[in-house]
């Protein structure tokens, strides 16, 4: 007796260990669907998506202000770095006002077309799922911002340089860059440059945003004053990383 009752023990253990890692993973696959500190999943995703609207909302309208890309350093478009040589040869050659009048119409473009990102975001946030929602929940500060990054870049970039193109011709700066490059290369043993100013302009503006989304989802985070409803003072009131 004593001896089935220690075989039954040992099949037991052996049954046991066997099957163990097999309970941790049920267990950690259990806690990463569970409601976040009494969040049901439905609030989290909705918290996260009025968080991103209101991201989106401020970043745009920021940036489609009278200097919103001129006037903030952080954001402003410069010369095209790839062809700086033409920026420094053309300011040696006493052509300064042409390359600022220049720099400044490139940054009116951007300002005029930020307005035109909003219904490609309000698309991207709208399809967010709830795995998406508490990744973000759980993420790094700019964890929505890289969300709306992965899922709206190519939307974007197809939708914006349109924009782009028409604003820069609006605001002059296709007029000044074509006198620039004609200038440039004329310059006697120069190799002629010409490079896209569209896709310059579109990269630089779609950067630009959502460096200024980043910043509101960061204070969304961290500041308890930017959660300016119920709902998200509650998600992120809650959200302990």
């Amino acid at each position: 007796m004593k001896k089935l009752f220690f075989l039954f023990t040992l099949v037991f253990f052996i049954s046991f260990s066997s099957n163990s890692q097999g309970l941790l993973d049920l267990a950690k696959k259990a806690q990463q669907v569970l409601p976040v500190g009494g969040l049901s999943e439905d609030e989290v995703v909705k918290g996260l998506k009025e968080a991103l609207v209101k991201g989106t909302n401020s970043g745009t309208s920021t940036a489609s202000k009278l200097d919103g890309f001129l006037g903030n350093p952080s954001i402003k478009i410069p010369f095209p770095p790839e062809v700086k040589q033409v920026e420094d040869k053309l300011r040696s050659l006493g052509m300064n006002k042409l390359v600022d009048d220049f720099i400044v119409s490139l940054n009116r473009g951007a300002e005029q077309a930020a307005d035109e990102a909003k219904p490609i975001f309000v698309s991207a946030i709208t399809g967010m799922t709830v795995k998406d929602g508490f990744d973000i929940l759980k993420g790094a500060d700019d964890a929505a911002t890289r969300y709306l990054e992965k899922t709206t870049t190519a939307g974007l970039t197809s939708a914006f340089q349109p924009v782009i193109k028409k604003a820069l011709d609006a605001t002059n700066a296709t007029k000044y860059w074509a006198q620039i490059i004609t200038a440039y290369n004329k310059i006697p043993f120069i190799a002629d440059v010409n490079p896209n100013l569209d896709e310059y302009a579109t990269e630089k503006a779609i950067t630009g945003l959502f460096f200024l989304i980043a910043i509101q989802e960061k204070l969304i985070r961290e500041d308890p004053l930017a959660r300016t409803s119920e709902l998200l003072k509650k998600v992120f009131g809650n959200n302990n990383k």
